[in-house]
Parts: structure tokens; sequence; C-alpha cells
């Protein structure tokens, strides 16, 4: 395993695993026994960065989510697992009602529900303090300002470590920055959003924003990464749900890009030259080039799990990186 630093001031920051393991489903649609199989063998490999959210997966049996924290929090204390695993969750996106989602009755990111929701996140996975804080979707409702106080508060208190934003648009993460940045308080250090090799399109009108997709990375996101080197990019869904190898998981029209032919060709010929999987291929890239990124893996088995830890050890000559950045 590899690592890397998020976040930039002493108190907060920590060395995490450039791969880190997405626990969505754990304690729902993928049973305790498995959940803990998977973890017990990404914490062996050296993994230290896991990720979920106070909403997962409120979708499987139409409640309001906290399986995935829960279960979390049970395996730490079968395990003895301390400080050393970096747990990140999520709020902002859970459902206030059974039956509803986060398009319809969303908690928000209101002063009031940062504070209760981020402790009930703490008390579900069991910590006094949250390594890592994502603003899960945006909620225009409420002034930016009372948002960026209510991150900042809690980190204030010790009870919450680095903050980060998942699925907002570009100017909003650079606005709370800024509100942040002038009234002296902590901002979005990591950015968590949707990446892979193939590009797909953010212009198609999403559930979140009739404007186009803003989970997905754009443009103007790698502009505002490049410019700001000290922000973290976490890549959520890099493998595509299966859609790189699996017939039966095609690629969606957001993938439907006239270059998508030819970048998964590049894709298959460095996978013969290396030996290495398509989906290793995929990950590889995204941990190297000059905007090297923390790809979010998914498993529902110890076998998908493993493939994912191998691309860690698979180095990309520049040859190879060149053919896959240029080819469109």
């Amino acid at each position: 395993m590899r690592y890397r630093t998020i976040g930039a001031d002493p108190a907060t920051r920590r060395e995490v695993s450039v791969l880190s393991l997405g626990a969505m489903l754990f304690g729902s649609a993928t049973d305790e026994a498995t959940s803990y199989a998977i973890l017990d063998r990404y914490v062996e490999a050296g993994g230290t960065f896991i990720d979920t959210s106070d909403n997962y997966a409120f979708w499987v049996d139409g409640g309001q989510g906290g399986q995935s924290e829960e279960l979390l929090g049970r395996w730490r204390r079968s395990r003895g697992v301390g400080p050393e695993i970096v747990i990140a969750t999520k709020l902002g996106a859970r459902p206030l009602a059974p039956g509803t989602s986060y398009l319809d009755n969303a908690e928000g990111l209101s002063a009031k529900v940062i504070r209760e929701s981020a402790e009930r996140s703490r008390d579900r996975l069991g910590v006094e303090r949250l390594d890592l804080l994502y603003a899960h979707i945006e909620d225009r409702t409420v002034p930016l300002a009372e948002t960026v106080e209510g991150f900042a508060e809690l980190v204030a208190e010790g009870t919450v470590g680095l903050l980060g934003a998942s699925n907002h648009r570009a100017w909003r993460v650079e606005r709370a920055r800024a509100l942040a940045a002038a009234a002296g308080l902590p901002g979005y250090e990591v950015l968590q959003y949707h990446r892979s090799y193939l590009p797909n399109r953010t212009d198609l009108p999403s559930e979140l924003d009739p404007d186009g997709e803003p989970g997905g990375v754009s443009g103007d996101l790698l502009s505002y990464l490049r410019a700001e080197p000290e922000l973290t990019l976490v890549a959520y869904s890099p493998l595509l749900k299966g859609a790189f190898t699996r017939a039966d998981k095609p690629l969606s029209e957001a993938y439907d890009l006239p270059s998508a032919p030819r970048r998964l060709a590049a894709l298959r010929e460095v996978a013969g030259e290396t030996g290495a999987t398509v989906n290793q291929v995929v990950l590889a890239w995204l941990l190297g080039g000059d905007l090297p990124s923390i790809p979010l893996v998914g498993a529902s088995s110890v076998a998908q799990l493993d493939e994912s830890l191998a691309a860690v050890d698979l180095e990309l000559t520049a040859e190879q990186r060149h053919r896959l950045d240029t080819t469109w």
C-alpha cells in the first residue's frame, strides 16, 4: 500500500492510503459477514481510508439510512479498531422520513442539522471525532455562511477533523472556501466527485440540478483543482459499477461521447501490455498523473477488492500514460 496526506493543518491533516474503500452497501445489500471480510482484507492490505454516509443505504429498505455507519461501528468495536483507520462520512442528504429521499425531503445543511447529524454519525460509528465530514449535496435554502460556520464550530470543538464537499458546483465550493478564509475558519479541503477514465457528460440534466450533473468532474472542477493543489480529489465510482468489464452492465448515455470507443480500446491495449485488468489500469491512471486522485472503490466480495488493491502496485510507463491521456 502507498499513502498520502490529506489536509494542511497539522491539527487535522491525516495520512491515508491512496485507495479508499466505499462502505455504501455494508449492512444492507451486503450482509454483515461479507462486509466484515472485505473490511478485514482491506486493513490487512494496509488500507486506512473508509468512506460512508449517514444516508447509506436508505433506498435498500425505504428507510432513512444509517446501516453502513452502524455496521462500521460494530466492526470497529469487534476488531478493536482505533484512530489509525480514517473514516469519512457525509451529511445533508439523509431523508427526513422513511419513504422519502434526498430529492424531496433532504435533511439539508443548516447549522442545527450539521450539529445533530454529526452527533448521530459519531454515535453510530462509535468515535469521539469524525476524521472527515463532507457536505453531501448542496442546500441552497440555507445561507452558505451558516453552513460554513456550522461545520467550523464542530472543528473548533474537536468533534470533526477535516471538512469536505461532494456533488457541489465548483463555484459553490469556492464561495464557501472564500467565506471560511475571510472569517478565519476552516474550509473544505477534500472534494469527492465522480471521476473515471471515460469522461461523462455533465451537461445532461440530473435529479440534483436541471443545469447538469454537479457530481461529475467537469472541466471547471479540474481547472479549480489545478489552481488549488492543496485540495484532495476523492474519485467515486471509478469503475462505473462494473461497466468496463461486464456485458450485463452497459455504459449509460452519460458516457456516450465520440471518444469513448477509442479510449476503451486504449485501455484494453495497455491492459494487454501490462498483464493487468482493465479495471486495474483505470485505477492506476487515476492514482498517477499530474492531477492524482484517490479512487474510492466499492466491493461486494473479497475477490473484487483484491483486484482493486493490486492496482496500487501497477506502474504505467510514461508512454502508456501519455497514450491514455491523449486518446480522444
